[in-house]
Parts: C-alpha cells; structure tokens; sequence
C-alpha cells in the first residue's frame, strides 16, 4: 500500500473517531444536564412518563426527549465504531508497509 492511500485511510480514520468521540461526550453531558434538571418521579402534567437510568438515579423524560438522547447515543457509538475499525485497518497496513520498508532496508545493508 502506498503512503498516499495510508494517508487518505488515517484521515477517513480520524474523521469518524473524532466526531464521534464528540458526540459521546455531548452525549454524556445531556445525560448530566437531564439528572440535574429532570423529575425523579413520573410527572403525567409534563407528559414525563418514559424512565431512564443516568447513573443509578431514574429521572422520567418526554417520549420525545427519550428518542433523541437515544439517537445521539447510538448514532455517536457507532461514527466512532466505524472510526474504530478504520484505525485498526490504517495500523495493520501501516505496520505491513513498515515492515517491508525494514525487510528491504535489511536487504540493502546485506548486499552492501
């Protein structure tokens, strides 16, 4: 594999790991934001009625609230999933293409 196409590979890499690493955080924050800010009972008034477990404390949240902390985190998870995969990838044909750049260098000194 030439150094171009590792290249691209390392910045495809970085461009999922990144933003998805992000939304994790974001994601986590939310979370955060929803413990201190939502009730610890279900409030029907409110239409407050879906449970979630943030750090051993259920609060109770909007069906609508639910599926968009929901989404962010499955969606965050997997951007950095497949950013994941593409490092492990890049790292395999990185060390492949190091390891022949050492093989030859080895050759070279041998002749030499």
């Amino acid at each position: 594999m030439r150094h171009k196409n590792l290249a691209i590979l390392k910045f495809f890499a970085l461009l999922f790991l990144l933003p998805g690493l992000a939304g994790l955080v974001f994601s986590a924050m939310v979370s955060t934001d929803y413990l201190e800010n939502l009730p610890k009972s279900p409030t029907p008034s409110e239409q407050r009625m879906t449970p979630r477990n943030v750090h051993g404390i259920v609060i109770y949240q909007t069906v609508k609230e639910d599926e968009r902390l929901s989404a962010l985190e499955y969606g965050s998870v997997s951007i950095f999933l497949v950013g994941l995969v593409l490092g492990v990838v890049y790292l395999e044909k990185w060390s492949v293409v190091r390891q022949a750049e050492m093989e030859s260098d080895l050759l070279e000194e041998a002749e030499a």
